[in-house]
C-alpha cells in the first residue's frame, strides 16, 4: 500500500517544491480515506493464525496510524478510527460470516465505535510536527488507549477477548515470557509501542531519536523479563491422552460421535495414561438420565487405567432447581462419574445465548444464532484425580480459554493442569480452529501451568508451562487419539501473583494525560476583549469606507 511509503519527501510541482506525505494520495477524498481506513484496520488480522505472521503485528497498525494522524480534524480522525475498527473486527472474526451473515456488519459497526476515541487520541499526539517530548508521551499514551479498547471489548457480553493484539504472539518465545509477567495485556502494550515508534520513524524524522529510544526501551524490557523474571520449576510429568473423533454429521450425529470417541479411547489401553480428555459436547445426554452412557465411559476408564474427562451438552436440572441446557465437564472413573463436574460459566454471545433477546432476538432469523439460551455455571471448579497427591485439574469450556482471568483463578486455586474442551466444527476450513488452539499457549505462559486444548474436530494441541507446544497438534482432518507427555510445574508467575497490573498502569497513564491537559487549559489565559476595528484616515463612524 502506498501509505507505507517512507519519510516525507520533496517533489517538484509547477516550478515549486512541495513536501510529500505518506498519506497525501488520500487527502483529497473523504471516501477514499474511509476505504483506506477500513483496509488498514483489517491488516492486523494477518498476524493471527492461520497466516500467523506474528512479526507483522509490530508494523500492522502503522498504515492506520499514518492515515489517522493526517486527518484534517479531530472529528475526522475519530471517524477513521471507527472505520478502522470495523475493518479490524470483520477481518479478525470473518469466520463468523456464515453464521451471522449481515449481522456481523452491524456488530462490527457497534464495536468499532470503541476505536473512535483512539483515532482522536492518535491525531492529538502525532499530528503535525510534534516535539520529541510529545512523541515520548505518545509512546505511552497511544498503547494505553488501545489497551482500554481491548479491556472493554473483553467483556463477555461484547464478544470476549478474541483477537487481542498480544495474542498474535502465541508462537514467539520472548513474548510468551513477557506474558508470564503481565499477561497478554503487557504483550499488547509492547506491540503497540513498537507500532507507534515505527509510525514516528516513517512520518516524523525530526523525532527519530525519541522513536528509537522507545524501541530500545521495549527491547530492554523484553530482555529484562527474559533474564530476571522467575519461571515455574518442573515438578513431574503426566501422560494425557486427547481423543478427537473428527467431523460427524447427519442423523444421530451425537450417538455416532460418542461411538467414535469410545472406539478411539479403547485403543489407548496399555499406554500408561493418567488422564483421557474428550472434547466439548462429546456426550449429548445427561449421564444421570442415560446411565448406559455413564457405564460405557466407566468401562473405558477401567480399560485404559485412567479417569476420562468428558463434556456433556444436555438439558438437566442443577442443584438449585434451575432447568435448562448446560455444558458441563464431568470426570468419570472406573465406577462411573466421580462427582466432580464443572458447568460452563461464560457463554458465547449469539452462539449460546442472545444478549437482550427481546431486542436482538431477530438475529435468529438471519443467521445461526442460539434459538434457546444456555444456562451458566456459578463457580470455577478444581478437580482432583484419585490417589495420594492426585493431579489437580482446572477445566474450562471452549470460549473460556480466551479469558486470562479464568485460568489465573484456577491456578491460584491450585490447578496443576489446565484443560480447555472445545468444538469448532461449525468453522471447519476457516482460521477459527487454529486461532482458538493458539490461545492455550498464552494461558499456559501466563499461569506457568501446562494446558491441554482438546476438541472434537481439531485443532487439538498441548502446551507446556512456558507456552511452548508439546508434541504434534491434531489438525481438522484428523480422527484420532494422541498421548502427550506433559511436564508439570510448581511456582507462581508474576501475572498470577499480581494480575492485570498493565491495565491499571495504562489507566494511570491516561488519567495523568487528562490531568495534564486539564491543568494546561486552566492555566491558558482567557481571551481579552476584542480590539475596536482600525479605521483609516479617510474613514469615520459617520462615514465608513465602502
Amino acid at each position: 500500500m502506498r501509505i507505507l511509503a517512507g519519510r516525507p519527501k520533496l517533489r517538484e510541482t509547477r516550478g515549486r517544491r512541495e513536501r510529500w506525505e505518506p498519506t497525501q494520495w488520500v487527502r483529497s477524498s473523504p471516501r477514499r480515506r474511509g476505504v483506506a481506513a477500513v483496509a488498514a484496520g483489517a491488516l492486523p488480522a494477518l498476524a493471527f493464525p492461520e497466516p500467523s505472521l506474528w512479526w507483522f503485528a509490530y508494523v500492522a497498525l502503522v498504515p492506520w496510524m499514518l492515515l489517522v494522524r493526517s486527518a484534517p480534524t479531530g472529528r475526522r480522525a475519530a471517524v477513521e478510527g471507527w472505520l478502522g475498527g470495523i475493518g479490524f473486527m470483520i477481518a479478525v472474526h470473518h469466520w463468523l460470516i456464515p453464521s451471522l451473515h449481515v449481522f456481523i456488519v452491524v456488530l462490527a459497526a457497534l464495536l468499532g465505535l470503541l476505536w473512535a476515541p483512539w483515532g482522536w487520541l492518535v491525531r492529538s499526539q502525532l499530528s503535525g510536527t510534534p516535539s520529541p517530548a510529545r512523541v515520548a508521551v505518545a509512546l505511552a499514551v497511544v498503547p494505553s488507549g488501545w489497551l482500554m479498547i481491548e479491556l472493554v471489548r473483553s467483556w463477555e457480553g461484547l464478544g470476549g477477548p478474541w483477537g487481542l493484539l498480544g495474542a498474535s504472539q502465541w508462537d514467539f518465545s520472548p513474548a510468551l515470557r513477557v506474558a508470564s509477567a503481565g499477561g497478554v495485556w503487557l504483550v499488547s502494550l509492547l506491540v503497540l509501542a513498537v507500532n507507534t515508534a515505527v509510525t514516528v520513524l516513517v512520518a516524523m524524522p525530526h523525532a527519530r531519536r525519541a522513536a528509537v529510544g522507545g524501541g530500545v526501551l521495549c527491547a530492554l524490557t523484553t530482555t529484562a523479563v527474559w533474564i530476571w523474571v522467575p519461571q515455574p520449576e518442573q515438578s513431574g510429568r503426566a501422560r494425557v491422552a486427547v481423543v478427537q473423533p473428527g467431523v460427524v454429521d447427519g442423523m444421530e450425529s451425537a450417538e455416532r460421535r460418542f461411538d467414535r470417541g469410545e472406539q478411539l479411547t479403547r485403543e489407548l489401553a496399555g499406554r500408561n495414561i493418567d488422564l483421557v480428555v474428550w472434547g466439548e459436547s462429546s456426550v449429548g445426554a445427561d449421564l444421570r438420565e442415560r446411565p448406559d452412557l455413564a457405564a460405557r465411559v466407566a468401562v473405558l476408564s477401567r480399560a485404559v487405567g485412567a479417569e476420562v474427562l468428558v463434556n456433556v451438552d444436555a438439558r438437566r436440572e442443577d442443584g438449585s432447581g434451575r432447568a435448562g441446557i448446560f455444558k458441563s465437564s464431568v470426570l468419570v472413573g472406573p465406577q462411573g462419574p466421580t462427582g466432580d463436574s464443572y458447568d460452563k460459566m461464560r457463554l458465547v454471545p449469539f452462539g449460546e445465548y442472545i444478549p437482550a433477546r427481546s431486542l436482538l432476538g431477530w438475529a435468529t432469523s438471519v443467521g445461526k444464532a442460539a434459538g434457546e439460551d444456555r444456562l451458566r455455571g456459578t463457580r470455577p471448579v478444581v478437580m482432583v484425580l484419585p490417589g495420594d497427591g492426585g493431579l489437580r485439574l482446572g477445566p474450562l469450556v471452549c470460549f473460556e480459554s480466551a479469558f486470562p482471568d479464568m485460568s489465573r483463578r484456577l491456578t491460584r486455586d491450585g490447578a496443576q493442569l489446565l484443560i480447555a474442551q472445545s468444538a469448532t466444527s461449525s468453522f471447519q476450513g476457516s482460521w477459527a480452529p487454529e486461532q482458538h488452539a493458539s490461545l492455550a499457549a498464552l494461558r499456559a505462559a501466563e499461569s506457568g501451568r501446562p494446558m491441554v486444548h482438546a476438541t472434537l474436530t481439531g485443532v487439538s494441541a498441548v502446551y507446556g508451562p512456558d507456552g511452548s507446544r508439546i508434541g504434534r497438534a491434531l489438525g481438522t482432518d484428523s480422527s484420532t487419539a494422541a498421548v502427550y507427555d506433559v511436564p508439570l510445574a510448581r511456582g507462581t508467575t508474576l501475572y498470577v501473583r499480581f494480575g492485570d497490573w498493565p491495565v491499571y498502569g495504562s489507566l494511570a497513564v491516561l488519567a495523568a494525560l487528562c490531568a495534564a491537559e486539564g491543568t494546561r487549559s486552566l492555566r491558558r489565559p482567557a481571551p481579552g476583549p476584542a480590539a475596536p476595528p482600525v479605521r483609516t484616515v479617510h474613514e469615520s463612524s459617520a462615514r465608513p469606507v465602502r
